[in-house]
């Protein structure tokens, strides 16, 4: 591919600060609350410019989700799978979860709003919600499988609770920390899954724990 090809066009830089700006909306006010109007406001751009981006508010909403999902791996899982495959990419993934909405300079995370706000809503934004978030329980439970092949993990792990206990804790974090302002909510989340790791290890697992980069909080 030359320069020529792999240059962004002026169409694709124009949905890129629509979408930024529509990301940063909705991860404050939900995606119900975007708008044409709202957006275009925010972006200095006509209403018939931005129609021509996005036909519908559906429309919007999904390519908002899917740029969440774009910059969760770019900041939180691609990061993670440098890490070995087992404990520490597991380690890696946690830890990028916790921090990617500051690195993305994001004030909330636009996949938990959106997990809580079509929850019950059927349609085509929450069959995407469910698919986005079905993917990253599915590689979280790869991850813990792998773990378990590694042999830091004991044989009779369930990968799917392991899975479904993580986000518990990502969740719990989140709203501690944006809800209730909770300054240590980072910690206790450390705690939490320092716990669930420890749960979850073959023995002797000190060892294999100081080794894996888990911080064991008191």
């Amino acid at each position: 591919m030359n320069a020529a090809q792999s240059k962004i066009t002026k169409g694709e830089e124009t949905r890129a600060v629509i979408l930024n700006a529509a990301l940063r909306h909705a991860s404050v006010a939900g995606y119900g609350a975007l708008t044409i109007g709202v957006l275009a406001e925010q972006t200095g751009m006509s209403k018939s410019g931005l129609f021509a981006h996005f036909g519908s508010k559906e429309d919007l909403q999904i390519a908002t989700l899917d740029e969440g999902v774009r910059r969760f791996n770019q900041f939180a899982f691609v990061p993670a799978l440098a890490a070995p495959r087992g404990l520490k990419r597991i380690v890696a993934l946690f830890d990028n979860w916790l921090e990617w909405t500051r690195r993305s300079d994001l004030a909330a995370c636009p996949l938990m709003v959106a997990s809580t706000e079509f929850d019950d809503c059927d349609g085509p934004v929450r069959d995407a919600v469910v698919e986005h978030m079905n993917r990253l329980h599915l590689g979280i439970i790869k991850a813990v499988d792998m773990a378990i092949s590694s042999g830091e993990f004991a044989p009779d792990t369930d990968s799917e609770q392991f899975a479904f206990e993580l986000f518990g804790v990502i969740a719990s974090c989140y709203r501690s920390r944006n809800l209730f302002r909770d300054q240590n909510a980072n910690v206790f989340a450390q705690r939490a899954f320092a716990r669930l790791v420890k749960s979850a290890m073959a023995v002797p697992q000190h060892k294999t724990l100081a080794k894996s980069g888990v911080r064991r909080k008191s």
